[in-house]
């Protein structure tokens, strides 16, 4: 009974962060689930701190992140850099299409996944209504698919690295051998199928002549910090140092020295930044405690040590998709919190490893509810009065995911 009901709290708590009934926030369904944990007796409050606990280097990141994408959103940077990418287009559609997919990997190797969701997204509205395109959905498909495709070229990419690997995250010489092929496998067949698929949309006329906003003060600071920030994780990942604490230091004074030189009121950056999301993770750590108390992971950890005892090509491929398709039913960031467990509970093929955190990074997306920066993707859209249904994006999701995600695993062999 006592795992039956931490099923049951667990499920609905994610269902809640998936769905979003009544349109009540992600982190309300996350937090609501652990309270309850912890009220019921599930879980104790000391078990329920532990979890908290284990997601510090996350939150410290995603703080530090966030105020560097706000501040630069605030000073018009992704505005002025998907301006500049609209004009050197010179009036072509593909050209346009193949610039803003490059300024979004930018982004999102350098400021992770959710910044290019969050903060991309309106700069790409902004800069395709300036170019008086009439159908700007291609374009703005472009911040959701690269988001996850690009998510794992560096550790800092994705909050789900950190995750998955904890405090055992590989050195950056390591994991740029490792990651870097499937990376450039899943960016090129993502942008080769997304753009098939757009083919007909794109032949749309665009204006040639591009008004270019002024980059302010600020504007150029933030740059400087998110060059500086770039590379002292750089050089933190290079020497094994955990990612969190240089982010969230980079960020702050980044954040601080933009608003002090521009004379602003700080309140302007804070209120801007998403901080639900990070109860919203901690919510989800204690879940995925919960969860362990059950012996799932233990479970898991056995089924895949089987698996790889008996072929590990075969608990490559089977591992990568799973996860891939897992992401998609409960979310990437609870698939992944349960994998990291899983993989740092016992010794598992580095080849494994990779397919596992290529699942989390890529698999989400197949669906709207895949991740957390899909989510975001899709609240920024309706924003600009732009919508996706479900069906649609999954129909679009299964032909640019599927080849993409095959070609990534494919190549860790290589």
């Amino acid at each position: 009974m006592y795992h039956i009901a931490v099923w049951i709290i667990s499920f609905l708590a994610i269902a809640g962060v998936i769905i979003r009934p009544f349109k009540v926030s992600e982190a309300i369904w996350a937090v609501a689930g652990a309270v309850l944990l912890i009220v019921s007796g599930l879980i104790l409050p000391s078990e329920g701190l532990t979890g908290i606990i284990k997601g510090t280097d996350v939150y410290l990141f995603l703080t530090g992140m966030m105020l560097l994408a706000e501040t630069a959103r605030e000073e018009k940077l992704f505005d002025w850099l998907a301006a500049h990418a609209t004009k050197l287009a010179k009036g072509n559609p593909d050209s346009l299409f193949l610039l803003i997919y490059l300024v979004g990997i930018v982004v999102t190797v350098f400021l992770s996944n959710d910044a290019t969701a969050v903060v991309l997204t309106p700069a790409v509205a902004a800069s395709v209504k300036a170019a008086k395109v009439e159908k700007p959905l291609p374009y703005l498909l472009i911040c959701a698919f690269i988001a996850n495709a690009a998510s794992f070229v560096l550790p800092i990419s994705n909050p789900a690295n950190l995750v998955i690997y904890g405090s055992h995250m590989p050195p950056l010489l390591q994991w740029l051998p490792k990651y870097i092929l499937p990376s450039i496998f899943a960016i090129t067949v993502t942008y080769l199928m997304l753009r098939f698929t757009q083919r007909n949309v794109l032949k749309q006329k665009i204006e040639r002549n591009i008004p270019v906003p002024a980059l302010s003060e600020g504007g150029r600071t933030a740059i400087l910090g998110i060059v500086a920030t770039a590379i002292i994780l750089l050089v933190a990942s290079a020497f094994n140092v955990q990612l969190g604490m240089p982010t969230a230091i980079t960020g702050i004074l980044t954040s601080a020295i933009v608003i002090i030189r521009a004379k602003k009121n700080p309140w302007v950056v804070i209120k801007g930044v998403s901080w639900s999301v990070i109860p919203l993770v901690a919510g989800l750590f204690i879940i995925v405690e919960a969860l362990n108390k059950t012996g799932l992971i233990k479970t898991l950890t056995t089924m895949l040590h089987q698996s790889a005892a008996h072929s590990v090509t075969g608990a490559t491929w089977g591992s990568g998709f799973v996860i891939a398709f897992a992401s998609n039913l409960m979310n990437n960031l609870p698939v992944g919190l349960i994998a990291g467990n899983t993989v740092q509970a016992g010794h598992v093929p580095e080849i494994v490893k990779s397919a596992i955190l290529i699942g989390v990074d890529l698999g989400p997306n197949l669906s709207i509810t895949g991740s957390l920066a899909t989510i975001l993707w899709l609240v920024a859209l309706r924003r600009e009065g732009q919508y996706v249904s479900a069906w649609s994006f999954l129909k679009l999701g299964f032909l640019v995911m599927i080849p993409a995600l095959l070609a990534a695993i494919l190549s860790l062999w290589l």
